[in-house]
């Protein structure tokens, strides 16, 4: 990725968000473009209008946390929003965010036995450990039988962006489909700042931008998210409407896996049906590994 284009299309799209109002200016007359003017920008960051004028042509390499830091703070950059400014700076100064040595893409391995039995161990609900480039990894039993929509029958490993954006299936097992999109798409923008030099990431962007006009669209907005935790809806093919909260925890040994799981409120419709999918899972057979499947 151009990473200086990543940050003027950031720098630009959260500008323009922003309305004098928004940050106490007055509105003032002949506004030709949405959002701030970059001047306006400066005085809040207090740096010169040059000198932001050259941040949002790209040019970010060796601009220090405190303008970094003030920066967000004029144009009123989320959390993550904040962090992926900093990732952006970073990759300018060729230092990778995550602080390690950038190493070659490699073909996906098996998750390790210890982490598959640590997954094997979570029985209340659906559980799965992810990438950053949206893989399906591995899964829990009932992980598997959640997921059957997303695993299909063979092929490549289940990647949830390629699901999401190319499988019509995905309408039905998400209700709110436009919002999972987002996330979705959200969620990869900020691992594509975290680490710009990841070409299998890089590659996947560019089949969904050519193959979704709403991936496109949705890329190009320059919005990003985190996970976390939070409730989401789905319509599964075997029990119907589920309602389950989500909690995202990072996998410390190994940079940019993290493992999710699903669960119910007790005594719920979902819960209950959670219970119906687990014992269908058992009658089916339902393997645990997604790793098992066959390489992409």
């Amino acid at each position: 990725m151009d990473n200086r284009a990543e940050v003027r299309e950031f720098l630009m799209t959260r500008r323009a968000r922003l309305t004098p109002a928004d940050v106490g200016l007055p509105a003032g007359g002949n506004r030709r473009v949405p959002g701030l003017r970059r001047a306006e920008v400066a005085t809040l960051a207090d740096v010169s209008v040059e000198y932001y004028a050259k941040l949002e042509r790209g040019d970010v390499a060796g601009a220090s946390a405190s303008v970094l830091e003030s920066l967000s703070r004029a144009l009123q950059l989320d959390e993550t929003e904040r962090r992926h400014l900093h990732h952006l700076a970073r990759a300018a100064d060729g230092i990778p965010a995550s602080g390690r040595a950038r190493r070659r893409a490699t073909a996906q391995q098996p998750a390790r036995q210890g982490l598959q039995r640590t997954l094997d161990a979570i029985t209340g609900g659906p559980a799965f450990v992810r990438d950053r480039r949206q893989n399906l990894i591995a899964t829990n039993a009932l992980g598997t039988a959640f997921y059957s929509p997303v695993i299909g029958d063979g092929g490549r490993v289940p990647n949830l962006a390629r699901f999401q954006f190319l499988d019509p299936a995905s309408r039905d097992f998400y209700p709110d489909w436009e919002l999972f999109a987002a996330m979705c798409v959200g969620i990869m923008r900020a691992e594509a700042g975290r680490d710009p030099h990841d070409r299998a990431l890089q590659d996947l962007v560019g089949e969904l931008t050519t193959r979704s006009e709403t991936f496109s669209r949705l890329w190009s907005a320059h919005d990003v998210r985190t996970h976390g935790a939070g409730t989401k809806r789905f319509h599964h093919p075997v029990v119907g409407e589920l309602v389950l909260s989500y909690e995202e925890l990072s996998v410390a040994a190994e940079d940019g896996l993290a493992l999710l799981v699903y669960t119910a409120e007790p005594g719920s419709p979902s819960a209950e049906r959670l219970q119906i999918l687990a014992s269908w899972a058992s009658d089916a057979g339902v393997r645990s590994a997604v790793h098992d499947r066959s390489g992409p």
